[in-house]
């Protein structure tokens, strides 16, 4: 073996740091818990002999990287944010959709009184964590617990946190509040302001009806911004005839709790996978062991459902179920709310509950009155599953597409995610087998309200008749609880051609062989497909893949909707009267535009002219008329199409974008690096990629700043991996993490993988021990 290029420190007398001979053989030896072998860009190579071991190393550099957010997270789901924070501010997006500290405290307070995680926790397995994953979750308190106590509040070089009493050493509980959070994310964590509701008093308010849905409406349900993509290519559409490819693509918030954070996790001859999770699951979520790559993609089916149930004249506590009274439970919960003057007073909230679920009033925009008659109430399929953690256990022993689907049926633990995977042996697999409500479209005809007649076909969203209880959700024998579908009623499909998802439904995972015959509430059929699903199916369907060539294909940033559009923007452009288009607030010269426009090469590249204008300009069309050609589900892939160029409204949105980008410093034919970057401890780093409905797989969700441009990242491409298999025993793999592994400033590892981004460059992955041990940045730390 090589020696080591760089000396290394002695961190404390607790932690060890040693030479390169020691490594894979020594993990458990000599008292050590685990053995963390950093490579290039401070990816952890963690090694141990035992999951409890697993767990600590991966707790111990979790926090190291991240120790600020993830005691965020804590601090969250301990409902105290308003005891250090006070009562305003926005709560923890990462986890619901609560306005505040205040109602996120309230929220999570009354799911900790009602103590369904600690039920949950308690059960054996399947429903409750089985041995080797709570052997890995003690290790992981214990490990993060141990960076804590090394580093001391004071000694924590985050400024986002350093020397914070919110800051403290975490239990198990805390751990499995934090994943079960995660779960009801796309139930409860929806509709979690709606909860803030009480019972009607004096006059009564008259029912509304939803009529068309709002934008709002559709983005909670689709995740609230949450995104993927999923591309599996097998050995039919490899360039070698043989093997698989897997692009993995989600796309997620570049901030806060829900970031990816990377990792490979090792137990010697019986676990090894390597990937990312989210911040704080010591598992491999998304990525590949040595024969089997999977990803996810945030899925169509609704997770959640409503009911109106009438209430007794009277008593709007009461309510009816085939004519028999059934009353209400109450639960008082109280939170500490710091003052302006610092000092503590206790904020308290009354939570009503049906048989169904909490009662609750409006959502996004839907009305849901609570009045003297009825009253409507939720019910979250996830509510009770903690199964996923059990799911990711499995998915990370998976040697197969086979072994990805039993895992995913035999546990039905994933809460709202599609699965994409591929295999040695060149098989491509999608499967929606997840957590759905069993709401068959026969009971949604014969029990949806009005208001569920509308929510239902538009959305998934099933709204039924409480009062009746023929009208609750069914359940299927093979399921593995009452009241969701089973595995073998939800969509799946394997192939050696192609399987993918965008985020639109199951129904084209592959544009040669539709998937049909799935409920309604599991997703939509013969619809049309979202910008990025047509651009992922045109491409999927060109072949001869390599590693290499998606690489190249995701950060080629090609964009779909300029292919459909460009052309006749810049047409439009030149036909302006005098050079000058119609805006809200008059004519503005059109300049350089329509040259930017005809010579654009339609991609999101850093140095392409007419991007920035472009994007502006479909950001404005919203629910527009934007194409003479109608969606044809006989053509699903290349309709609709041809820009509206005659419409009034779509000409006027053209000559708006000229005025924001000039307000905002930028010419219309400013390149994209002009007006897309973000800031990173001073320096100014350019952001390739687009929005989603431009069409663009590498999707980048910007911020926009009026007077700079593009000056922030929301959310978009994350942990990003592309994994082949063929010949080669070891996985040909490459990643990149966007936003980097740390989120603390101070850190190496803050924008290093960011600045890779920005170059299109990827990060080699080092899986086989001979490959780790070549790595020029090899860095071993013993754990003790």
């Amino acid at each position: 073996m090589r020696p080591f290029r760089k000396t290394l420190a002695v961190l404390t007398a607790a932690l060890t740091i040693t030479t390169l001979g020691t490594g894979i053989a020594e993990a458990g030896q000599d008292g050590a818990k685990a053995v963390l072998r950093y490579t290039e860009h401070g990816i952890p190579h963690i090694v141990a002999k035992d999951f409890s071991g697993l767990g600590y190393g991966y707790g111990f550099a979790a926090a190291t990287d991240n120790v600020c957010e993830l005691a965020n997270i804590y601090l969250t789901v301990s409902a105290q944010r308003s005891k250090y924070f006070g009562p305003g501010g926005e709560g923890y997006p990462s986890l619901s959709e609560a306005g505040s500290n205040l109602h996120s405290d309230l929220f999570f307070q009354q799911l900790n009184d009602s103590h369904v995680v600690d039920r949950l926790v308690a059960q054996p397995a399947p429903q409750g964590p089985r041995p080797e994953v709570r052997e890995i979750v003690s290790g992981y308190v214990k490990g993060f617990n141990a960076y804590l106590a090394r580093t001391g509040r004071s000694g924590i070089s985050d400024p986002a946190c350093r020397g914070a009493d919110w800051v403290r050493p975490i239990t198990e509980q805390d751990f499995y509040r934090h994943y079960y959070a995660i779960a009801i994310t796309g139930g409860q964590g929806v509709f979690t302001e709606s909860l803030f509701t009480a019972p009607p008093s004096g006059a009564t308010p008259a029912p509304g009806t939803a009529g068309q849905l709002s934008a709002s409406v559709r983005q909670a349900l689709g995740g609230s911004g949450l995104g993927s993509n999923g591309i599996a290519i097998g050995s039919e559409s490899t360039a070698a005839g043989q093997g698989s490819v897997l692009l993995g693509n989600p796309h997620y918030p570049w901030q806060a709790g829900r970031r990816f954070w990377q990792s490979q996790l090792t137990i010697p001859g019986r676990f090894d996978a390597a990937g990312a999770s989210l911040l704080g699951m010591p598992f491999v979520q998304i990525g590949h062991t040595a024969d089997a790559a999977w990803t996810h993609t945030v899925s169509t089916p609704v997770t959640f459902g409503f009911f109106e149930v009438p209430l007794q004249a009277g008593d709007p506590t009461t309510y009816l179920v085939d004519g028999t009274p059934e009353k209400m439970t109450s639960r008082d919960v109280a939170v500490q709310v710091r003052q302006a003057d610092g000092s503590l007073k206790p904020v308290r909230q009354t939570f009503w509950s049906t048989r169904y679920g909490p009662v609750i009033g409006d959502f996004q925009g839907i009305p849901l009155p609570w009045t003297a008659k009825s009253a409507y109430t939720a019910r979250d399929a996830n509510a009770t599953n903690l199964r996923g953690l059990n799911t990711w256990f499995e998915l990370d022993q998976a040697r197969s597409t086979a072994d990805v689907s039993r895992a995913l049926s035999s546990t039905q633990g994933v809460p709202w995610v599609n699965t994409i995977a591929t295999d040695r042996a060149g098989h491509a697999l999608y499967s929606d087998v997840q957590v759905v409500p069993h709401v068959t479209d026969e009971l949604a005809a014969k029990c949806s309200t009005s208001l569920g007649q509308q929510t239902f076909p538009e959305v998934g969203l099933a709204i039924l008749d409480g009062g009746k209880s023929s009208c609750g959700w069914g359940s299927d024998p093979g399921a593995i609880e009452p009241g969701i579908f089973a595995p073998s009623r939800l969509p799946q499909q394997q192939s050696r051609d192609y399987e993918l998802n965008t985020n639109d439904s199951a129904w084209l995972a592959n544009a040669k062989t539709p998937i049909t015959g799935y409920p309604r509430i599991a997703g939509d059929i013969g619809t049309e497909r979202n910008p990025r699903t047509r651009e992922a199916l045109l491409t999927a369907e060109k072949g001869g893949f390599t590693t290499d060539s998606m690489k190249k294909t995701l950060f080629a940033d090609h964009s779909l909707i300029a292919d459909l559009a460009a052309a006749d923007l810049a047409k439009l452009c030149a036909s302006f009267p005098g050079g000058q288009a119609p805006s809200s607030s008059g004519p503005v010269p059109v300049g350089p535009a329509c040259t930017a426009l005809a010579s654009w090469d339609h991609t999101y590249s850093l140095d392409s002219r007419g991007s920035l204008l472009f994007q502006q300009f479909a950001a404005r069309l919203g629910a527009l008329p934007r194409f003479t050609v109608p969606f044809d589900p006989k053509a699903p892939v290349t309709t609709p199409n041809t820009l509206n160029t005659g419409n009034a409204d779509i000409r006027k949105a053209f000559g708006d974008a000229i005025t924001q980008l000039r307000t905002a410093g930028l010419a219309p034919d400013a390149r994209l690096r002009d007006g897309q970057a973000v800031t990173r401890n001073g320096e100014r780093i350019p952001i390739h990629g687009g929005q989603g409905f431009l069409g663009v797989l590498d999707v980048v969700t910007p911020q926009w700043d009026p007077a700079h441009g593009n000056t922030e990242v929301v959310h978009g491409s994350s942990y990003v991996q592309v994994v082949g298999f063929s010949g080669r025993a070891c996985p040909d793999s490459s990643t990149l993490l966007t936003y980097s592994q740390s989120a603390n400033p101070k850190s190496p590892y803050y924008s290093d993988q960011t600045k890779l981004f920005s170059r299109g460059e990827w990060v080699k992955e080092r899986f086989c021990e001979a490959d780790i041990l070549r790595s020029p940045a090899l860095r071993v730390v013993v754990l003790r």
